[in-house]
């Protein structure tokens, strides 16, 4: 018979044909495991876990070293005998052979019922009669065995080693079925791990569901309350709610205009005046913590002799007050209240430190409206105010080189501080120029059109101070009569005064100076003069005893002279 075709090997060759990647030989790698079908097994065994293999016909004794190529993967050992991982060829050994009796091949299979993968048992060897001489290394593989060796003999059962079908590679460690055999759960990851079961899978899927549906349960009901918890307290889902700011700090900076109102609206008050036949509503600060209270002379004179002055402050108290002293030609008064504790004095600033275009604050009680704040800037300075005047003497005639402000100032801001950026009293807001009445805020009802005017508070020091202590105020004068009537360019001086006297004092400070009846004065230390009024304002700016350098038309002619203010008493 033609010599059996040799299978082809389940790779190609290497290419390099280096070992030990090169063609078979005692470096050529292990075929990996083999787990042959499951088959009838048949010839005589011995009894017991190892059962004898007698070497099939051709093959090497224990010991002998194979002088071909090693067989390729799948070769047979005998004729239709398949050894598990290798098939024997003439003269060449098994893979893998044992120095025991028998047939090696790779996995050292055992007779019996052996387990392959899956635990099924696959075809035992058939008995191989020993040869009488020595082994044969010539022999064919394809020869057919002589005698009873050619009639296969039923296989009793035996019993199963559980290492027989032992694969590292295959599986995670096993487990011995009842009968004995080896089960192999299945193949192993990259990183070692069992791969897990069908049904480890589905009870994991089951576990995690319930877990999932468990957070859900959870995460639903607190959602679900919070909810309900908002629509109860919310009024449900018809109600509207429109967003909102959340509340903030109440604290401003010191020199905003709330942090200026917060600063100084204690030491303000609002003053009701009720008098005999008429009463009014004005505004003051807290001069001292003895209750000497700062306002204009328009705001109490409605008291007259035999009224009363109601003082309210800030945080709603209420205390009666007294005049302590006024003055018509200033426009200033003050008032004491007694027997209250912790008032909160009014700081005072400097108002030849003002210039036009610094903030400004005004707080008063415009139409009986308590602690009302408004803001503006300085419009100008010195500007020469007239008011009052409604005797008809000139008695109540009120001259105030006066600081003006757009901060609105309305009926009731009399008497009320007019603040710099840093809570300072600067000037006592006095009077209004407004679209169709007069100027005079005790005289009208008229709303502020943004020209306002409050008495500069250097001069309000002064007169404030000698209305506390004597209950008077002095005024300065030069000494002459003016011609209030004069229509030309500056202030001229009168040909008589209203007794048939002389227009210039004898011995007075404008006689001193050489002033004589006819002289027109066009300027007070460099400033214009335009009108008596004018002269009178620039002349109360100043105290008595101060030197003021006048320029003098007279004729044809200009002279500067200088002059010491005198001094008068009351209105």
């Amino acid at each position: 018979m033609p010599a059996p075709r040799r299978p082809k090997p389940l790779h190609d060759p290497d290419p390099y044909g280096t070992p030990p990647y090169g063609g078979p030989g005692p470096w050529a790698p292990a075929p990996p495991v083999q787990h042959p079908a499951a088959a009838q097994a048949q010839g005589p065994h011995t009894q017991g876990p190892y059962a004898q293999r007698p070497y099939a016909q051709g093959s090497h004794a224990p010991g002998s070293r194979a002088e071909a190529v090693a067989p390729a993967r799948g070769a047979h050992l005998a004729e239709g005998v398949q050894a598990h991982g290798a098939h024997l060829a003439e003269g060449v050994p098994a893979h893998g052979t044992h120095p025991a009796e028998g047939v090696p091949f790779h996995g050292a299979h055992l007779a019996g019922t052996v387990p392959g993968q899956g635990g099924a048992p696959f075809d035992a060897l058939p008995h191989v009669p020993e040869p009488s001489g020595p082994p044969n290394p010539t022999a064919s593989m394809s020869k057919p065995p002589a005698g009873p060796a050619a009639s296969p003999a039923p296989v009793e059962s035996a019993v199963p080693d559980p290492w027989q079908n032992y694969d590292p590679w295959a599986a995670t460690p096993g487990a011995l079925r009842q009968n004995g055999a080896f089960q192999q759960n299945g193949p192993l990851q990259q990183n070692g791990i069992a791969v897990p079961t069908v049904a480890e899978r589905r009870k994991r899927a089951r576990k995690a569901l319930v877990l999932g549906a468990v957070a859900l349960a959870l995460v639903s009901g607190g959602v679900g309350g919070a909810a309900g918890a908002y629509l109860e307290r919310n009024g449900g889902l018809t109600d509207i709610e429109l967003p909102q700011a959340a509340k903030e700090a109440p604290g401003r900076a010191p020199d905003s205009v709330a942090g200026i109102a917060a600063h100084a609206l204690p030491s303000v008050v609002t003053l009701h005046v009720r008098g005999s036949e008429e009463e009014g509503t004005g505004t003051g600060f807290v001069l001292d913590g003895e209750g000497h209270i700062l306002t204009n002379n328009h705001v109490i004179e409605p008291a007259g002799a035999g009224g009363t002055i109601s003082v309210t402050f800030n945080g709603g108290e209420t205390a009666k007050a007294e005049v302590v002293g006024h003055d018509s030609g200033y426009d200033l008064a003050v008032v004491k209240v007694s027997g209250v504790h912790g008032l909160a004095p009014m700081p005072l600033g400097n108002s030849d430190s003002v210039q036009v275009g610094d903030p400004v604050v005004a707080i008063g009680a415009p139409f009986d409206l308590a602690n009302t704040v408004t803001s503006g800037i300085i419009s100008a300075k010195d500007r020469p105010i007239t008011a009052g005047g409604e005797k008809g003497d000139g008695t109540d005639v009120s001259y105030v080189d006066a600081l003006q402000t757009d901060a609105p100032i309305n009926p009731g801001n009399s008497g009320g501080p007019l603040l710099d950026s840093r809570a300072r009293v600067i000037g006592i807001n006095s009077a209004i120029r407004s679209a169709d009445s007069g100027s005079d805020l005790g005289t009208g009802q008229a709303g502020s059109i943004g020209l306002g005017f409050a008495i500069p508070v250097n001069q309000a020091k002064r007169v404030a101070e000698e209305l506390i202590n004597t209950g008077r105020a002095t005024h300065p004068v030069i000494g002459v009569t003016l011609d209030m009537n004069y229509a030309g360019d500056g202030a001229r001086v009168g040909t008589k005064a209203a007794g048939g006297g002389p227009p210039v004092t004898t011995g007075g400070p404008g006689a001193k100076a050489g002033l004589k009846a006819g002289d027109v004065i066009t300027e007070v230390d460099g400033g214009r003069v335009h009108s008596g009024e004018e002269l009178i304002v620039k002349t109360r700016a100043h105290r008595p005893g101060d030197r003021l350098r006048l320029t003098v038309r007279r004729g044809g002619t200009r002279r500067t002279v200088t002059l010491v203010l005198g001094s008068a008493s009351g209105d």
